[in-house]
C-alpha cells in the first residue's frame, strides 16, 4: 500500500481504491467526486499525503495549480461548462484530511449561489485596517 494507512484519497492515488480518474500523472491524480455538486465536479489531489496547502512544499505549488488550472479550462472546452468554480477547505470542512481542490463546472443560473455561510463585515475601516496589518506584517518575508 502506498500512502497514508487508511487515507481514502491515498488508496484512490494508489490504485487500491477505485474512482472515475480523469488525470493520473506521477505527482497528482485527479478524479470525479462521488457527490458532486455538478456532472464534472472534480478533486484533483497530490499523489503524495499531504494534509493541507500548508503541508504542500513549496517547490510542488506551481505545478499543482497548473493541474487544477487544466481542469478548469477542461471544464469550458470538453464539458461546455460558462466557467468553473476553484475551491479548497483546509483542516474545517475539510471531509477528507489529504489535500484537494475542488473543480466545479458552472453556468450562469446553475443554483448554486455563492458561498453557503453567512457574511461578515468588519465594524469599520479601522478595524480592517488592522487585520490587514496583521495579516500583512506576517507575509513580509518569504518563508
Amino acid at each position: 500500500m502506498g500512502g497514508l494507512k487508511g487515507c481514502v484519497f491515498c488508496e484512490i492515488a494508489h490504485g487500491e481504491r477505485d474512482a472515475h480518474v480523469v488525470m493520473d500523472l506521477p505527482d497528482v491524480v485527479a478524479f470525479l467526486d462521488v457527490r458532486p455538486l455538478f456532472k464534472g465536479h472534480t478533486l484533483l489531489i497530490p499523489r503524495r499525503h499531504v494534509e493541507t496547502l500548508t503541508d504542500l512544499p513549496v517547490e510542488s505549488l506551481g505545478s499543482f495549480f497548473g493541474h487544477a488550472q487544466r481542469l478548469a479550462a477542461a471544464m469550458e472546452s470538453v464539458l461546455g461548462a460558462a466557467g468553473s468554480f476553484v475551491a479548497m477547505n483546509n483542516r474545517v470542512s475539510q471531509s477528507v484530511p489529504h489535500l484537494h481542490v475542488h473543480v466545479v463546472p458552472r453556468n450562469r443560473k446553475d443554483g448554486l449561489r455563492g458561498f453557503f455561510w453567512p457574511r461578515q463585515k468588519y465594524d469599520s475601516d479601522v478595524e480592517a485596517a488592522e487585520y490587514a496589518a496583521r495579516l500583512s506584517g506576517s507575509l513580509a518575508d518569504p518563508p
